[in-house]
């Protein structure tokens, strides 16, 4: 049975969480009566193997240099082929300070200043600020909104190609729209990724957290012939939230593409630490399985409450949640412009939610929503919206 308890409300204000303790500065949120719905991480303990992994590191008392990774390797394989149906050789997996790094190692390793990277926007908004921090250019292929969900656009995005792509970062499951792409989208990708002869990279970090109903599909096992262009990315620290163990993976099956990675990981000294190596082991268990089967279940109850209360407020509309704990909720239908609606929940309902701009072209009217927090928080949240809205009811 998992020893979490999902509604227990756990302080983490001044502990040098970003989530809380950087609210007021960046929102205008204060912590004592603000709730914080920005950063994509959970107000949850992770599962108790990870906290015995935790103490037995720091009651041995010694922290050197960390040597042997076996049992974490063979954790992230037991792990993929358990959870995913994906066999994963020890040699593919290369580790990274997080995958925000990763993604930093591969746009340096394998694009040049100059060079252009396609992001399906609104996304991610690190991709775009790494990318462009390293002297290369974004090329936004905005993602049409039909039937009230994202959907790819290869028609439309046929003429935004400025010739200097090298690469296309694939966001999936999809962040902020919560979006499990199917089979069918999937292969469109790697199709288009092959005629124009770009470097594939799958975010897949939110793979774990899919919604019952739906399934997400590795895309390095969907398409095993997108090997020499691929680069998986997966980290437990979203799935476990441990992202202060700042660890992820680059799996990449082919040698030749999984050589320049690690010639420029060897150039930055880039290496793992000891406590992530082995809290990665401990997460990776049957214990861990167990717990993520009821983490998911209790999103998706929070899903449940959140989608209904923001139904109820005309002009109003969350997105569709299949995969991740983030609600991607459209305001368009106020007809308020952005730093009305924008004010209305910060100032008056004291929430701090990502702004929808910084996920790119597309989000103008969007704001992001963290749902991994205790459901009496989310239900809270819910009343506070209404309240600041009330008058459109």
């Amino acid at each position: 049975m998992t020893q979490t308890d999902f509604d227990e409300i756990i302080d983490r204000t001044g502990t040098a969480c970003s989530k809380w303790d950087d609210m007021q500065a960046i929102y205008g949120v204060a912590p004592g009566d603000g709730i914080s719905m920005w950063v994509a991480d959970m107000d949850f303990r992770p599962p108790a193997s990870v906290q015995r992994a935790v103490e037995g590191i720091a009651a041995h008392g010694v922290y050197g240099y960390p040597g042997a990774n076996r049992a974490y390797l063979d954790a992230i394989r037991w792990w993929m082929a358990n959870r995913h149906g994906w066999t994963v050789e020890p040699d593919w997996i290369l580790t990274a300070h997080g995958l925000v790094n990763a993604v930093g190692i591969c746009v340096d390793a394998l694009t040049q200043p100059g060079d252009a990277v396609i992001l399906m926007t609104p996304v991610y908004h690190a991709f775009a600020r790494v990318t462009r921090a390293a002297g290369r250019e974004v090329t936004e292929f905005p993602l049409a909104l039909t039937d009230g969900e994202y959907r790819m656009d290869w028609e439309a995005w046929a003429g935004l190609m400025t010739g200097r792509e090298r690469m296309l970062i694939l966001c999936s499951p999809h962040n902020p729209g919560g979006r499990v792409w199917t089979e069918g989208e999937l292969r469109e990708v790697v199709a288009f990724c092959e005629a124009h002869d770009l470097i594939l990279i799958s975010d897949e970090i939110h793979h774990d957290l899919v919604m019952p109903g739906h399934r997400h599909h590795v895309l390095a096992r969907l398409c095993p012939e997108a090997a020499p262009r691929l680069i998986t990315m997966t980290a437990v620290t979203k799935t476990f939230n441990i992202a202060g163990a700042h660890i992820g993976n680059m799996i990449i099956a082919d040698e030749a593409l999984r050589r320049v990675v690690q010639g420029r990981m060897a150039a930055l000294g880039i290496s793992p630490g000891l406590f992530g190596l082995n809290m990665v082991a401990a997460a990776y268990s049957p214990e861990g399985a167990e717990w993520v089967d009821a983490l998911v279940r209790y999103l998706d109850g929070n899903r449940q409450v959140f989608d209904a209360g923001v139904a109820a407020i005309p002009g109003l509309r969350s997105m569709p949640l299949q995969a991740t704990y983030l609600a991607w909720v459209d305001f368009a239908g106020t007809g308020m412009s952005r730093p009305e609606f924008t004010a209305r929940v910060e100032r008056d309902a004291r929430i701090a939610a990502n702004h929808g701009p910084s996920f790119g072209a597309g989000g103008e009217d969007f704001m992001r929503f963290n749902l991994a927090t205790p459901r009496a928080r989310v239900a809270e949240a819910v009343q506070r919206l209404r309240e600041a809205f009330g008058d459109l009811q």
